[in-house]
């Protein structure tokens, strides 16, 4: 039983145990990170970037990527800060704001599927032109003064000092699992990420696949705006520049191949809280921010190295096996 589940959750198990001896060694060099306030912090801190992470993987799991997260996120807290301040119900506003991150998650998948454009490409394209939609929405200028209203939703606190929007992400991420692992539709976004002509020869509506990754992304954005919105108070179109990396980051620390077909949600989720760890660590034992940008990338770098080679021996293996 043990052994069925480690195989089944290995790349899980392993970036939890890693994240798990990374929070040691930052105890050893400050006590003061064991402390629940930075516990607090670090699930905090992973909230953004883990529902941005659990939303792209999707997209990367078809074979795809969503570049344009980061300005779908801005575009859709300018709409709903918009929405809040001429006075519109809170709960409609979420809904628009829902709306908003979903029709731009079908664009994408327009282009990538209708159009046939490759998806880097694509969202390489949407992501210039959602910002530039930022930009001339708001004339440059923030949204500010969106009411309590609309922000207790996702920022008020439970006991303990937990924020709502922790649990948010936890219901999206919850959500994502049962998506991958219970539902047809699960199974038809790996078969499209690891072959996309077998996919295809076996009944599988890879158009319809590809748009519910991509809508999946933008509704996943969509959320994580919102938390935003609710957590500032107000929304511009800046919002969210350089979010895709970090995101890209924990789906990739997480198990989810850059190739497409492989990736789970609790990978991401453990991926999402290792890059949360080392943030809030670096900061508790006085490490220069800059130097978070490096070991990320160094990071990056590692896990697409092991999923590289975990490909050639799997490969290797196969054809071994035929000979």
């Amino acid at each position: 039983m043990m052994k069925a589940i480690y195989t089944k959750y290995k790349r899980e198990i392993l970036v939890f145990l890693a994240t798990v001896i990374l929070g040691v060694v930052f105890t050893a060099l400050n006590p003061n990170f064991l402390m629940w306030r930075t516990m607090l912090t670090i699930f905090q801190q992973m909230v953004l970037n883990g529902l941005l992470a659990v939303g792209i993987m999707f997209a990367i799991l078809t074979g795809g990527i969503d570049l344009s997260i980061g300005c779908t996120f801005a575009i859709v807290g300018i709409a709903v800060a918009n929405c809040c301040v001429k006075g519109m119900n809170p709960f409609l506003a979420i809904l628009v704001g829902l709306f908003v991150g979903v029709v731009l998650g079908v664009f994408n998948g327009f282009l990538v599927t209708n159009l046939k454009l490759q998806p880097f490409i694509a969202t390489l394209g949407t992501m210039s032109l959602y910002r530039g939609i930022a930009y001339v929405v708001t004339g440059g200028a923030p949204v500010t003064n969106v009411p309590d209203s609309f922000r207790n939703i996702f920022n008020g606190q439970l006991p303990g000092g937990i924020r709502y929007y922790v649990i948010v992400m936890i219901v999206v991420f919850v959500i994502a699992h049962v998506i991958l692992s219970k539902t047809r539709t699960g199974d038809y976004l790996y078969a499209v990420g690891g072959n996309e002509e077998a996919a295809k020869l076996s009944g599988v509506n890879v158009i319809k696949t590809k748009y519910i990754a991509y809508i999946v992304s933008g509704a996943c954005t969509a959320v994580a705006g919102l938390v935003m919105l609710a957590s500032l108070g107000s929304a511009e179109a800046t919002a969210g520049i350089g979010y895709e990396t970090n995101a890209i980051a924990a789906a990739a620390i997480g198990g989810t191949s850059m190739a497409g077909g492989r990736g789970t949600a609790l990978g991401t989720f453990f991926g999402a809280l290792l890059l949360a760890v080392l943030k809030v660590g670096m900061v508790v034992i006085n490490v220069d921010s800059f130097w978070q940008y490096v070991v990320t990338g160094l990071i990056i770098i590692v896990a697409s190295y092991f999923e590289f080679m975990k490909g050639d021996i799997a490969a290797f293996t196969a054809r071994h096996k035929k000979a």
